[in-house]
């Protein structure tokens, strides 16, 4: 499973795996239980590789942050989203230094850390690829 079909639905917990598209909206699977669900076209839906964290210079991808973690962790679980917010925040300190502490709230740090354990629990690929890293070296050049 990719990360390219994992979506947030606004107003819902949890993430979903997109199955297909229908003419009023989506069928999508729970990742938690594993349940289909139809969500219509009126739900706020984000992709999680269109989702970016700010930082004091440009935005970062969350892809790249998540990865940053699953390496973190050796592709363990990390701490759990209810842990204090101090230990949040220095979770993404450790793995994100330069990120925007006025812009990035507690909020969004839990929501990262609930959305990684689920995707580890859910074995979706969270490293970043040879390709991903080549495109970033070629980039900064």
């Amino acid at each position: 499973m990719s990360l390219e079909k994992i979506i947030a639905i606004s107003g819902k917990p949890g993430l979903y795996e997109l199955i297909s598209q229908t003419r009023g909206g989506f069928i999508v699977t729970a990742l938690a239980d594993g349940k289909k669900q139809s969500i219509s076209m009126k739900n706020n839906v984000s992709v999680l590789t269109e989702i970016a964290i700010y930082t004091y210079g440009e935005e970062v991808p969350l892809k790249d942050v998540l990865a940053s973690i699953n390496e973190k962790e050796n592709g363990e679980p990390t701490i759990s989203h209810k842990s204090s917010k101090k230990e949040l925040e220095n979770l993404l300190r450790e793995i994100l230094p330069e990120y925007d502490e006025e812009r990035v709230y507690a909020s969004d740090i839990k929501k990262i850390v609930q959305w990684y354990n689920l995707l580890q629990q859910a074995g979706v690929e969270l490293a970043i690829s040879e390709d991903d890293k080549s495109k970033t070296t070629n980039e900064e050049e």
